[in-house]
C-alpha cells in the first residue's frame, strides 16, 4: 500500500513539473517549490548527520576519533567560526560573520587552485605529450596549440598568428557542441528515465 501511495505522488509530481511546458501554473509551483523545500531539509540533515555529529559533537562530547584532550579541545575553534556564520541573521553583529566568510573563500581559493594545477592542468599538459606517430595524437596536439595561440593577445594576429587562431577556433567551437551535445543526451536521459515511470511503474502500460 505504501509503495502504491509513493508511485502515486511520484507520478502527480513528475506530471506537475511537465505541465510546465504548457504554460507557468500553481501545480508546476507547487511542485518546484516542495522539491526545492524538501532539498533543502534533506542538506540540513545530511551537514547534520554527516559532517556535525561525527566530526563536531561525538569528538568533543564523546570523545570518539580523537587521541587527546588537544584534539579534542581545537575542535571548538571551528566550530565557533560555523557558529559565527549564523550571526547573518541579526544586523548589529553581521559584521562578525565576515570573519567565517573569509577565512571559508581563502580555504576554497587555495584548494581550488591546488586541485585546478594537480587534477586538471597537470594532467592536460601530461596528456597533450604526445608522439606524433597517429592522426589522433596529431589532431590533439594541433588542437591544444592552436587554441593557445587564439587566447595570446601579446602580439597582432596577423600572418601565420591569424591562421593558427582560426583554427583554434573551430576546435573550440567543436568543444562546444560536444559539451552541449553532451548536456542535451544527460537531460534526454533523465526525461526517458520519467517517462519510463510513468509508463511502466505506474501506468503499467508495457508489462
Amino acid at each position: 500500500m505504501t509503495h502504491i501511495i509513493g508511485t502515486w505522488i511520484a507520478a502527480g509530481l513528475t506530471l506537475a513539473i511537465f505541465s510546465f511546458l504548457y504554460r507557468d501554473n500553481p501545480a508546476y509551483k507547487f511542485a518546484e517549490h516542495l522539491y526545492v523545500g524538501v532539498s533543502a531539509a534533506f542538506a540540513v540533515l545530511y551537514t547534520w548527520a554527516f559532517d556535525i555529529w561525527p566530526m563536531l559533537v561525538d569528538p568533543i562530547f564523546r570523545s570518539r576519533g580523537v587521541t587527546s584532550p588537544v584534539d579534542r579541545w581545537i575542535l571548538l575553534i571551528p566550530a565557533i567560526f560555523g557558529l559565527l556564520m549564523l550571526a547573518r541573521w541579526f544586523p548589529k553583529a553581521a559584521w562578525l560573520s565576515r570573519w567565517s566568510i573569509s577565512l571559508t573563500v581563502g580555504i576554497a581559493a587555495g584548494l581550488g587552485i591546488i586541485g585546478q594545477i594537480q587534477g586538471i592542468l597537470l594532467p592536460q599538459i601530461q596528456g597533450t605529450l604526445l608522439p606524433l606517430t597517429t592522426i589522433n595524437n596529431i589532431i590533439l596536439v594541433v588542437g591544444v596549440i592552436t587554441t593557445l595561440i587564439y587566447f595570446y593577445f601579446s602580439a597582432a594576429h596577423k600572418g601565420l598568428i591569424r591562421v593558427s587562431a582560426r583554427i583554434g577556433v573551430v576546435f573550440i567551437m567543436a568543444s562546444f557542441g560536444a559539451s552541449f551535445g553532451y548536456t542535451v543526451m544527460a537531460r534526454i536521459s533523465l526525461l526517458i528515465g520519467r517517462l519510463n515511470f510513468l509508463i511502466n511503474d505506474w501506468l503499467h502500460l508495457l508489462r
